[in-house]
């Protein structure tokens, strides 16, 4: 996980973006194979089964949210031409899984400073 604080589009308080990796069997797989580089591919496909997020789509997200700004989500991104595509496309908005229940205890709302409940 890495986190991030930007200034609200509204100018009061901030907003928290998320980098979110769920260290999966495959992801795990792919770090014991020394293929680091396809982690971030697993992550941008990983987002409705396993609720990983990239930096960006947790920007798209924000900004379709209209908490923050443009031009913060451009200036916090580390490939702002992806950024960019996700805005266009409408992505990075995380529908749920169709509104059922995630399969990940930890993609699931949950009161600040309680823990997931793992089966």
């Amino acid at each position: 996980m890495c986190q991030a604080l930007l200034p609200r589009a509204e100018k009061t308080g901030r907003a928290m973006a998320l980098e979110i990796m769920i260290p999966n069997g495959a992801i795990r797989n792919l770090i014991r194979e020394d293929k680091v580089h396809q982690i971030y591919s697993m992550m941008q496909t990983g987002q409705d089964k396993y609720g990983m997020q990239t930096f960006n789509q947790a920007l798209a997200t924000l900004y379709h949210k209209r908490q923050i700004t443009l031009e913060t989500a451009m200036a916090r991104s580390s490939n702002t031409d992806e950024l960019k595509e996700l805005i266009d496309r409408g992505s990075g908005l995380n529908t749920n899984n169709g509104n059922k229940q995630h399969p990940s205890p930890y993609a699931q709302g949950r009161p600040i400073g309680t823990r997931p409940s793992v089966k």
